[in-house]
């Protein structure tokens, strides 16, 4: 993962130093160009355009009220009254007492790991075998 890091970051640091190279080369290139012809001393006007007259907007038109028909003024019924519910009483809980737990006394050192050997690295890098050539494989004769 860090080896991927240091090959992403090298790539950067070679682009941009390769881009500043051409952009230094190009702007180079682009002082060297003679001076450009001095620019058009008036520009050719634009005639006015003509503008346009719009027809008056219609009135709107007034809309006739609406008259609602007036309420009755008949009382609204009452709502009948809710019961009262009796009050319960709940018997005491039991008093009893809870039994006590021991203790357990907790080790104060640990135990020993065992001792397993690590693998040893090998110092040698093993060698890829050779894909054996098969002679009666060869290209075609050219005409």
């Amino acid at each position: 993962m860090a080896s991927s890091k240091h090959v992403f970051m090298l790539a950067l640091i070679v682009t941009l130093s390769l881009s500043s190279n051409s952009m230094s080369l190009a702007a180079h290139q682009l002082l060297d160009t003679p001076a450009a012809p001095p620019p058009a001393l008036m520009l050719p006007t634009i005639p006015p355009l003509p503008t346009a007259t719009l027809p008056p907007l219609p009135s709107v038109p007034t809309l006739p009220q609406a008259t609602l028909p007036p309420l009755s003024s008949t009382p609204l019924p009452t709502l009948p009254t809710q019961p009262t519910l009796p009050k319960s009483t709940l018997p005491p809980l039991p008093s009893t007492q809870i039994p006590s737990l021991p203790n357990p006394s907790l080790p104060t050192t640990l135990a020993p790991l065992p001792a397993t050997p690590l693998p040893s690295i090998p110092t040698t890098t093993p060698s890829i075998p050779t894909i054996p050539t098969i002679p009666f494989l060869s290209p075609p004769p050219s005409n």
